[in-house]
């Protein structure tokens, strides 16, 4: 992994566990609760998908890095936000946005790497993006976002059909994960922003 795709990743790192924080401080956890909802948002996608593509051990037990940024955002989570209530209702959500755009790309970039296909690198992206925050919503008792309308997952797939695709087409790297992350943040941005969603399968049957 390059010198600026660590950097990102460790970024992507940081956000998520502050997505995870702050939705521990929406729910009134204590400290510890907070440690353990921010660790599994920002591991669990990326830990799903190393044990799925045999990348063991998976990057955290190999990196203590990633665990001392976890540490030092959910300090400074608890220092910094006094009045969790008093956030805005966006800042969760740009937060996990930003989040999956970082981690959606970065997935794919690993699997591309292990030399598996686009299409596997499409999906280990997606569930390095999604993973962790489906543990942090079922932990938090809420259905997954990724399981709701909203688009979610689309945002995800988008980034890392764009990655591959702009790569398999001999775009820079830099420029193509660029390109990725923008579309997959715009397209998740939009969503929060005017209530976009995918129409809901539902087999409710009319009463006569």
């Amino acid at each position: 992994m390059s010198h600026w795709i660590y950097f990102f990743d460790l970024c992507g790192t940081a956000v998520f566990a502050l997505s995870g924080a702050l939705a521990a401080g929406r729910h009134r956890m204590d400290p510890f609760g907070v440690i353990v909802l921010a660790s599994v948002t920002a591991v669990g996608g990326g830990s799903i998908r190393d044990a799925l593509i045999g990348a063991t051990p998976v990057f955290w037990i190999r990196d203590p890095n990633y665990i001392i940024v976890i540490l030092a955002t959910v300090l400074a989570c608890l220092l910094l936000v006094r009045r969790p209530r008093k956030m805005s209702q966006y800042t969760l959500p740009v937060a996990d946005a930003l989040g999956l755009a970082l981690f959606t790309v970065i997935g794919a970039e690993k699997a591309l790497n292990m030399g598996l296909s686009g299409m596997i690198a499409v999906v280990m992206g997606l569930i390095t993006g999604v993973g962790g925050g489906i543990i942090r919503d079922l932990l938090c008792r809420q259905i997954p976002m990724v399981l709701r309308t909203e688009i979610y997952a689309t945002a995800s797939i988008v980034g890392g059909i764009g990655y591959t695709v702009s790569l398999a087409y001999g775009m820079g790297e830099k420029t193509a994960l660029f390109l990725a992350m923008t579309s997959a943040l715009i397209i998740r941005l939009c969503a929060i922003k005017w209530h976009l969603s995918l129409p809901a399968f539902d087999l409710k049957t009319k009463r006569e």
